[in-house]
């Protein structure tokens, strides 16, 4: 699993101070975790699935999920775990060696069927995404996907939804979050990362949240965001990697509010015109609402339609100054403070220090930027493909 792969070599040695580097499935979960960048999911319902799937991972996505859940109505469940099953043993021999495929199953007798249908098919599947996890059902999900690993011989990863009334609701929100928090330490070697359901949080009050928001301004979910990250993305070892929720537009619409994204940077890029195609696009929303993802805690993000998938690995490649903070950070173990190679702001050698730890990870995962290079750059070069 690589980042920025597709690109040119020309390309790669214009944008980057650092290429992104392999990362290996087998590897350190944390850093896999830390790769997944955009998961992009798709309904097990399409006829040109294994070749939809084959496309995208050319694209540089590293992680796609095919959805059993709720994009398949259940009158089309058993075509679609039929679809499933066929495109893994399609998959096998070859196209997504550079992703990770996972599948969103609706229970755990969904997953120990599709364990048992694949055959060498499991060669292409990464693991399984639990939706509506709670500390009672989660269970036997995971009992399942440990039985699966056995069978296959391979560790398949575990990626928990938190969406639940259990989570959402204030009144059993932090009891049912230790309690996940310990089920979840029980099968740490396989649970890749947490994510977060923002639709069915939204939901379950009424909410859809507007185009011109991101998640962080509907504030019965943001406090829900907020708890997860407290119990479950601790630093301290018994903390996992949370990604995003999902953004769930894609098409132009008349705008109420001003774009989320400044000029200035376009300007200086000659990208005008490139940023009024992703204003058109609400790809301002989106690129504003990854920031404060990253600003919470938060890394990588579900996304629905491969529009999304350049945004949020622009924002996930480590900045030239970024990098550099960190290996000022790093450096010492002795504490204090000392200012930024940058000369524009204070490194505090403790208190950084795990957010130094976490840079290092992305800027294995996604690359360091030239100097001078930003997300504009990326932007483009990614558009360009």
């Amino acid at each position: 699993m690589q980042h920025f792969r597709h690109l040119d070599a020309a390309v790669h040695t214009a944008l980057f101070f650092a290429a992104p580097e392999p990362i290996d499935p087998s590897g350190d979960i944390t850093s896999v975790a830390t790769a997944l960048g955009a998961t992009l999911y798709m309904p097990a319902t399409r006829a040109d699935l294994t070749d939809t799937l084959v496309k995208r991972s050319s694209e540089g996505v590293c992680s796609l999920v095919i959805d059993l859940e709720d994009a398949v109505a259940d009158a089309n469940l058993e075509e679609a775990i039929a679809n499933t099953v066929t495109t893994l043993d399609e998959l096998r021999l070859g196209g997504v060696s550079g992703s990770l495929v996972f599948v969103r199953a609706r229970t755990p007798q969904q997953i120990r069927r599709i364990s048992e249908s694949i055959g060498h098919g499991a060669g292409a599947l990464a693991g399984f995404v639990i939706p509506k996890f709670t500390a009672a059902r989660g269970a036997e999900f995971l009992d399942e996907i440990v039985a699966a690993s056995a069978t296959h011989g391979k560790r398949l990863f575990a990626m928990p939804v938190l969406e639940s009334t259990e989570v959402v609701f204030r009144e059993t929100r932090d009891a049912e979050l230790v309690a996940i928090r310990e089920l979840l330490l029980e099968h740490r070697d396989r649970v890749l990362a947490v994510r977060i359901g923002a639709t069915d949080m939204c939901g379950t009050f009424g909410i859809r949240r507007d185009r011109d928001l991101t998640i962080y301004d509907v504030r019965v979910v943001a406090d829900v965001i907020s708890a997860i990250v407290n119990h479950l993305g601790r630093n301290n070892g018994t903390g996992f990697v949370i990604t995003g929720p999902v953004w769930e537009y894609f098409a132009d619409h008349e705008r109420m509010f001003r774009p989320m994204l400044r000029q200035t940077p376009f300007v200086e890029h000659e990208a005008v015109r490139f940023r009024q195609q992703l204003v058109s696009s609400d790809l301002d929303a989106l690129l504003r609402e990854v920031a404060l993802d990253r600003a919470n805690g938060i890394q990588g993000k579900t996304v629905i339609h491969p529009s999304h998938v350049p945004a949020v690995h622009a924002l996930s490649a480590v900045t030239h100054e970024e990098y550099h903070d960190a290996l000022d950070i790093l450096e010492s173990d002795s504490g204090g403070v000392r200012a930024s190679g940058y000369g524009n702001k204070m490194n505090e050698l403790g208190p950084h220090r795990n957010w130094a730890k976490q840079t290092m990870l992305r800027a294995a995962a996604f690359g360091v930027t030239n100097e001078g290079i930003t997300f504009v750059d990326l932007l483009t070069a990614l558009a360009d493909r």
